[in-house]
């Protein structure tokens, strides 16, 4: 069976790796340009295949339609009937009914904002209102614009389905949350990054906060039973999710100098099958300079803009192993950049092992000094921490089972 993605520009789809733990078929990734559409549809060698944009509602009159897709007036998933005729499908709507149901949040009789109004749009506002809710849509120049969002302070939900925040512009939010005192949770379709500044702001806040992946995964599982003409279960969803995120995530490595980041890193990386990359090392290479000669000219402040930037870049990147510099916790800044793709380690280990040969700031201050300032910084950047006082293999294995746990 020969199945894949027909969409324009797919370079970064995750589609082929979901595909491969659903089913043993080939899956490819056609690139066509909107002149070679019908073509591909009339002539293309394939089984099945999905729809990206922009072309999910080119392919209808092309396709024979499901209700869903009549309904969604969206094509997604195409299957070659015997007849040669093409069958088009939408699995968009289960995919997002998925996510919410994920999520938690109770939608009934609540009033949840729509942020955009193309096609992603469409399929959370058929979820929603099927699900109870009173929805409303937000669009640049509609009716309930940007400009006018004082008159939805009583939103309960917002469902992000704008490319706002999305990589690789991330660090930038649709909307001010603190707009909205009785808000419940955050659903954003956007998986890359894994936690925009909009679902950051939600966490903050104590709300609920739920990216795209989920709902990727799950559109492509009821995909993959279009394709394979039989019931998959449930349980892959979950179960191709934790691969996915686990594959895409960042672990984040941070403490005093000294305390085997970069050891452990280098092992854990090995472990896991990720990248390893030095904060400091990948500074020294993105400028040119060794970070004593930095300090040297530019004095703390300079290496930490230095610094800032070099983070800005990796954190923005998936399936790293990023050992940091023992100080990048005095920037608050610095803590979204590093969250919004991992999971934050904080490796301890007693003061009287740490080295301070070649870094400029160990050999100037007082290690107790520097701990004792930065130990609450270190406290607000981790999500987990973890003593490295014993055998580098215990600390990988600790790190390892620790990040397993979450899902």
């Amino acid at each position: 069976m020969k199945t894949g993605l027909l969409g324009r520009k797919l370079g970064h789809s995750y589609s082929p790796q979901i595909h491969a733990y659903l089913g043993d078929y080939s899956y490819e990734l056609f690139e066509r340009e909107p002149e070679d559409v019908e073509r591909f549809l009339k002539e293309g060698d394939f089984s099945a295949i999905n729809v990206t944009i922009p072309y999910k509602k080119t392919v209808m009159p092309y396709c024979r339609l499901t209700d869903t897709a009549k309904y969604m007036g969206s094509v997604n998933t195409i299957v070659r009937q015997p007849d040669g005729t093409l069958l088009g499908h939408n699995t968009d709507y289960f995919g997002f009914t998925s996510m919410v149901q994920k999520s938690g949040l109770d939608v009934k009789g609540k009033k949840c904002l729509v942020l955009g109004s193309g096609g992603a749009s469409v399929t959370a506002v058929a979820v929603l209102k099927e699900m109870g809710a009173h929805v409303v849509v937000i669009s640049r120049s509609g009716e309930n614009n940007y400009d006018n969002l004082h008159l939805h302070t009583d939103a309960a939900v917002i469902c992000n389905c704008t490319p706002v925040g999305m990589y690789p512009k991330n660090g930038v939010s649709p909307v001010d949350l603190d707009l909205f005192p009785r808000l419940e949770g955050v659903l954003d379709m956007i998986y890359n990054p894994a936690r925009t500044q909009l679902l950051m702001d939600a966490e903050n806040r104590g709300l609920i906060a739920e990216n795209g992946l989920w709902m990727l995964v799950a559109q492509a599982k009821e995909a993959a039973e279009w394709f394979l003409n039989k019931q998959l279960p449930d349980s892959l969803i979950q179960f191709v999710y934790d691969k996915m995120r686990r594959q895409m995530e960042n672990i984040i490595l941070i403490g005093m100098p000294g305390c085997g980041k970069s050891t452990v890193g280098k092992l854990l990386a090995e472990s896991l099958g990720k990248t390893f990359v030095d904060a400091d090392s990948e500074l020294e290479k993105v400028y040119g300079v060794d970070i004593p000669t930095v300090f040297a000219t530019e004095g703390e402040a300079g290496f930490r803009e230095k610094e800032t930037a070099v983070l800005a870049d990796l954190g923005k990147r998936a399936g790293l192993i990023i050992a940091t510099g023992g100080g990048c916790v005095t920037r608050e800044r610095n803590y979204p950049l590093l969250h919004q793709n991992g999971t934050v380690f904080w490796l301890t280990r007693d003061l009287d092992k740490l080295p301070s040969d070649g870094r400029p700031l160990s050999r100037i201050t007082k290690m107790e000094d520097m701990y004792r300032i930065r130990k609450p910084l270190y406290e607000d950047f981790a999500d987990h921490s973890i003593e490295n006082d014993a055998a580098v293999g215990d600390t990988v294995a600790q790190i390892i089972a620790k990040w397993e746990e979450v899902r």
